[in-house]
């Protein structure tokens, strides 16, 4: 028999009761698997297994025998049940006559141009790929342009421990609050820092101990 052609991207479903096959498009994978024909041999093999299971070692030589007669499907069966699957299947797929790839007509071929989508991709599809790209980076480029944070005070302190929250309970303090509305606990009072270079303030301090530079009133 002569060689056989169409066998890329294949994957052999045979087992030992019979024959089949699943072809992949070579550029999305997407696939058809071929009719399922059993096997005499392959049959055969699984009865003597039965039989030896069966019957003990005595029939230890019918199971052998299956063994061989399984080895018959590596052979002119399996070739004969490849070459069957491929006419089968073959139909479904196009191959681009530029790179040669067997692909599905459904998503990766270009009927207009008669090539795969990889070597004539669509225009269509293809310009909306990009406007959609396009519209991504200006998105990006306009909220990089917008103030994201207005009213944030870079010198402000911020965090637990400066007088938004409870010391005893963290439940979250109103503002100006004597007393804990969570626990009733007085509010320990908030530590002030220095504006300018970031010292603690001692309490009641009209200007900074390290720089001179007056107290937030």
């Amino acid at each position: 028999m002569g060689a056989i052609a169409f066998t890329r991207n294949y994957t052999d479903h045979s087992n030992d009761t019979g024959f089949q096959f699943e072809f992949h498009c070579d550029k999305c994978g997407n696939g058809y698997r071929s009719t399922f024909h059993g096997s005499t041999l392959g049959m055969g093999a699984k009865l003597a297994r039965g039989l030896g299971s069966l019957f003990g070692s005595g029939f230890s030589a019918a199971a052998q025998a299956g063994e061989y007669m399984k080895d018959g499907l590596r052979g002119p069966a399996w070739d004969s049940a490849f070459r069957e699957a491929i006419e089968e299947i073959k139909p479904k797929f196009h191959q681009c006559s530029r790179c040669g790839h067997w692909v599905c007509p459904e998503v990766c071929w270009n009927a207009q141009r008669g090539m795969c989508m990889e070597c004539a991709p669509d225009l269509e599809r293809e310009a909306a790929s990009a406007q959609a790209k396009v519209a991504v980076q200006q998105a990006e480029n306009a909220l990089a342009n917008v103030n994201q944070i207005e009213g944030f005070d870079p010198k402000a302190q911020h965090g637990v421990g400066l007088g938004s929250t409870c010391a005893s309970c963290h439940a979250q303090l109103a503002p100006g609050a004597k007393f804990c509305a969570g626990c009733g606990k007085p509010v320990a009072a908030a530590r002030a820092f220095c504006t300018g270079c970031g010292t603690q303030l001692a309490a009641g301090a009209k200007f900074c101990s390290g720089c001179g530079t007056p107290a937030a009133g």
